[in-house]
């Protein structure tokens, strides 16, 4: 691993460290089996070492909100982006009606996925997405914040079941998203767009950050509380699920 990467790697971590509470473990009771199928599933990713409750990110204000305008059965979570694999069981389990274990033609077809995250919560979408391709599950659509990828990650290229992805990033700071997204075959997959947000110019303010946010990761946090790419978020999906559902506002508006 070349010296730099080692370096902003470590810089990364002690930022999320300082700046954001210990990790807890998201509510067990999320993954157990459902008795009936959930029109759309819906996952998160929170970056750094934030917990998957904290009130004042734009990945839980937005699935706060959702859950109180998607179908009943809709299952909407966000999850710490170390907990990967905790979200692929619980989507497993949604997705496995008849609770045999295995996941039928039929099941897999009938997933309608969207997944979102910031930082390394983005980098854990597209993990996640080509994790669910190896089971053959299709992915609607997945979202990219300021995307950091740890060094053993790649979260640049898109899997083919994903059906559209989309990257909004900045470019400032010593921690920043990934610039351009591409697919992994343009015949399956549609990148929307790679849309670029600048806060040197014109800079947003969060609330509940701590001083080191502020002077060491200000832009990259900014991107996770810009109302802005929130509100392309919640018009993109309301574009990939059914025209009738009444999806989320945004943060901030």
């Amino acid at each position: 691993m070349p010296a730099f990467t080692r370096l902003r790697f470590v810089v990364v971590i002690l930022a999320a460290l300082m700046a954001s509470p210990l990790l807890n473990a998201a509510d067990p009771s999320i993954i157990e089996r459902t008795q009936t199928p959930a029109p759309y599933i819906v996952v998160g990713f929170v970056g750094g070492f934030v917990r998957h409750n904290n009130p004042h990110q734009g990945p839980v204000i937005f699935a706060q909100q959702a859950r109180q305008n998607f179908p009943k059965n809709s299952f909407i979570q966000v999850f710490e982006n170390r907990h990967r694999k905790r979200a692929y069981k619980a989507i497993t389990r949604l997705l496995d009606i008849n609770h045999d274990g295995a996941l039928s033609i039929r099941e897999k077809s009938q997933a309608r996925i969207v997944l979102f995250g910031h930082s390394w919560g983005a980098s854990a979408v597209v993990l996640l997405a080509r994790e669910l391709d190896e089971e053959g599950i299709p992915v609607l659509l997945t979202v990219q914040v300021d995307s950091v990828a740890k060094p053993w990650q790649r979260d640049e290229v898109i899997p083919d079941n994903v059906a559209a992805a989309v990257n909004f990033y900045q470019p400032h700071g010593f921690i920043h998203g990934r610039s351009e997204i591409k697919a992994a075959d343009d015949s399956k997959t549609e990148i929307l767009g790679n849309f670029r947000f600048d806060y040197q110019k014109a800079p947003i303010k969060c609330e509940g950050t701590s001083w080191f946010d502020r002077a060491f990761m200000g832009d990259h946090m900014q991107s996770e509380c810009d109302p802005r790419i929130w509100s392309q978020i919640d018009d993109l999906i309301r574009k990939r699920l059914e025209p009738t559902t009444n999806i989320a506002a945004v943060p901030g508006s």
